[in-house]
């Protein structure tokens, strides 16, 4: 028989049921509390409620990990202020956790609580890291009781868990249950009260005392659904917890604890497509925080592809892998997170880069740094393998890892303590692997090692290393090296391309490269010259590089991240920060030069050709364009520069010119250059000034390529270089394009299309 739980003594109730709105109803004494949540007051984005999701019954809240939360008033105390005291109390709650936090200060990711620790007073209930969760309490006299969940009983990701914590001061004794079971109890003195914390309010979803990041993000943050929380002023015994969690299963789900599906879950990036400044047919997260994408792989028939990952929030902390999957390498379909840490010996503090190979048996594998803060040095190389054989998932969703880390560092091996993000591929003759550090005393270099079985691996020493005397710029440590074969040049030489990601003390954090010839026999890199070039001449806007070899095109194929360049506090209101830049081909050009193109699938988002002209005055032209606006377009054009040496097009431009952007060549430095210093009026976006870099055009024409994406513009020019920037302007009316020159020119081509969103 379905027994109805007994609510004696229910002191708060949230039922989570409004399904819509800012408030949330607490039964009791029939308040409605705001809840807080970002995009309440947008400013980039149409404003929108906090989201409420399906729940264990009716609706529940979703709690997106950094902004939402509730905070109740609660009015305990006597009337000189000081705090009252309860010899009982029990909390019941549904649960279902999206992503757990690190940790920081030994704080839990709070679920309800109203405590101060600093004076052990008030109550804690909140997960910790790996899913591990606990109920704390401040009692009379000065002391902090604390009872944890053992280990096996952690609340799981992307499950609904019911959680029962019980404080029994008469009895002596705490208890922690889960899904109606018994699973903790700790004793204490009998007649023990808890101290009521009478200066802080109740707060559902956020740490009354959270750390803090960057000034801005509050950590200790709920990620997930929380439904029908309720408090109790007395101690609820066994059979009653058991009796509430089996009424909410029998009266709603058939006597079953039910499943909830990804979709139920997982986040959401409808609030962020209406985004003035997010791109919307570059590659990017749902939502909140992504490093570079890595880890390119061409399986059975799909193109996936990895990307670092907060799923907290838009700020940098928890690293896991995120993950994609195309059949185009253009239009994207979000998948749970692949890889995160987990409570074992291997990766519990982060999944740092890597990259995708395939086993023995042509089966996709990933390798990643796996951050291990317990261990000396805390990076190594790990290895996951897809479930794809054993329970088919034809979009590799599902990943185990191996249960030891591949290769460890040692001493003499690079730079000790800077190890990270191996880039391995696989031939007839076994696996290779380059791993990002630097040479003790010496500079960046990028690590080689060699294996015939994948698991076993041999140091190799370094592939290739900085020469500090001659590029101070090249920096003590290497990051995400990339190895790609481009073929024979015109003299029959096998070449391959190099790229680093210098750091540390002194580096110019850039995308360098090198051309040049692969010894396989020694595992070492000779370069054709000397000198590092730069694929993008943007500032600090093309970086994080993976690449892979397409075995459906035998194209080479490079990735990167499009930083934001923005403050802490916009990216707190944005919800987002970062996405991919758009795939380039990379080749081996017939001067020996490297080749660089968006790739040719990204006209499968044109729209509305919107402007076609040929061999046009300056001033024809920019009457045309007066037709044409937006902020998501493609455009290729060619100037012939006449008299003008300094030549380009305007992009972003408002009506009376107070906002634009200027991409331009200065023929007489040979340098391609963008124009900040009028792109925004916001006094928070940091984009502005001139940045760029060489670019030699002997007796050519500039032929840029541009792709403008919201607050992304891509220009590529002639094939060799490329400039990647951003620009956030204040005004909604900044969509205006003009072409520029300080003499007489001709433009010999002009064509622009808008452009799709992926999403």
């Amino acid at each position: 028989m379905n027994q109805v739980p007994d609510n004696r003594g229910l002191m708060m109730y949230w039922a989570f049921d409004e399904g819509t709105g800012g408030k949330a109803l607490e039964s009791v004494s029939q308040t409605r509390d705001d809840i807080q949540y970002v995009f309440k007051q947008a400013e980039f984005t149409e404003p929108r409620d906090p989201q409420w999701r399906q729940g264990i019954l009716g609706s529940g809240l979703l709690f997106d990990g950094y902004s939402t939360f509730v905070a109740h008033r609660v009015n305990t105390g006597n009337s000189s202020g000081e705090p009252g005291f309860l010899t009982t109390l029990s909390i019941g709650v549904w649960v279902a956790p999206r992503s757990y936090e690190w940790g920081e200060g030994g704080k839990l990711a709070s679920i309800v609580n109203r405590y101060n620790m600093d004076r052990k007073q008030g109550y804690l209930l909140g997960m910790f890291r790996h899913g591990s969760w606990s109920f704390q309490v401040g009692l009379e006299g000065g002391a902090w009781a604390e009872i944890w969940s053992p280990d096996g009983c952690e609340l799981s990701k992307n499950e609904w868990s019911y959680v029962s914590a019980v404080f029994d001061g008469n009895q002596g004794e705490m208890k922690l249950y889960l899904n109606g079971s018994e699973i903790a109890s700790t004793t204490l003195p009998r007649g023990s009260r808890l101290t009521e914390a009478v200066d802080s309010d109740l707060l559902i979803g956020k740490n009354n005392h959270s750390s803090r990041l960057a000034k801005v993000f509050s950590l200790h943050m709920f990620s997930g659904i929380i439904d029908d929380l309720k408090i109790y002023n007395r101690a609820l015994n066994a059979e009653e917890v058991a009796a509430a969690y089996r009424h909410v299963l029998d009266s709603a789900h058939g006597g079953v604890r039910p499943s909830l599906k990804y979709d139920e879950i997982k986040l959401d990036r409808a609030p962020l497509l209406s985004d003035r400044h997010r791109p919307q047919y570059h590659v990017s997260p749902p939502a909140h925080w992504m490093n570079e994408p890595h880890a390119p792989i061409y399986f059975d028939g799909k193109y996936h592809l990895f990307y670092q990952h907060n799923p907290l929030g838009p700020f940098f902390h928890q690293i896991h892998w995120g993950h994609w999957v195309s059949e185009d390498l253009v239009h994207w379909r979000d998948l749970p997170v692949a890889l995160a840490p987990e409570k074992d010996r291997l990766a519990p503090d982060g999944i740092w880069s890597g990259s995708a190979t395939y086993d023995a048996d042509g089966l996709p594998v990933l390798f990643f740094t796996a951050g291990n803060d317990s261990a000396s040095p805390n990076q190594s190389v790990a290895l996951a393998r897809s479930t794809y054989t054993r329970d088919g998932d034809p979009d590799l969703v599902h990943w185990v890892k191996h249960p030891e880390p591949l290769i460890v560092q040692k001493k003499g091996m690079g730079a000790f303590g800077d190890f990270r993000d191996p880039f391995v591929w696989k031939d007839d003759d076994g696996w290779y692997a380059l791993v990002g550090s630097g040479m003790e005393g010496e500079g960046g270099a990028a690590l080689a090692f060699a294996s015939k079985d994948m698991l076993n691996w041999t140091y190799k020493g370094s592939l290739f290393k900085a020469d500090l005397q001659k590029f101070p710029y090249l920096g003590p440590i290497w990051e995400l090296p990339v190895l790609l074969p481009l073929g024979s040049d015109k003299q029959g030489g096998n070449k391959h391309l190099l790229l680093v990601s210098p750091v540390g003390k002194g580096a110019d954090v850039e995308v360098f490269y090198w051309i040049g010839q692969l010894d396989k026999e020694n595992l070492s890199f000779i370069p054709d010259q000397e000198e590092p070039q730069l694929i993008d001449v943007g500032d600090f806007h093309f970086t994080g590089p993976s690449g892979m070899v397409d075995p459906r095109t035998g194209r080479k194929i490079i990735f990167t991240i499009a930083q934001g360049e923005r403050t802490p506090e916009l990216e707190y209101k944005s919800g987002w920060a970062h996405n991919g830049g758009l795939p380039l081909s990379v080749y081996l050009r017939d001067d020996g030069r490297l080749g660089i193109e968006p790739i040719e699938e990204l006209q499968s988002l044109r729209g509305e050709k919107r402007l076609s002209l040929r061999n046009k005055s300056l001033a024809e032209t920019n009457v045309r364009l007066r037709e044409v606006q937006g902020d998501m377009l493609e455009i290729q054009l060619e100037i012939e520069p006449g008299s003008a040496r300094q030549f380009g097009i305007k992009v972003r431009c408002t009506p009376d010119g107070k906002e634009e952007t200027l991409l331009y060549y200065d023929a007489i430095q040979s340098m391609l250059l963008v124009d900040r210093t009028k792109t925004t009026l916001h006094p928070g976006e940091r984009c502005g000034g001139i940045q760029g870099g060489k670019l030699e055009l002997p007796d050519e024409n500039l032929k840029l390529h541009l792709y403008l994406d919201r607050s992304m513009v891509e220009a590529y020019a002639n094939g060799l270089k490329s400039l990647t920037t951003r620009v956030y302007p204040s005004r909604k009316d900044a969509l205006g394009l003009e072409i520029w020159g300080d003499g007489e020119l001709t433009v010999k081509s002009l064509d622009i299309w808008e452009m799709q969103a992926i999403w």
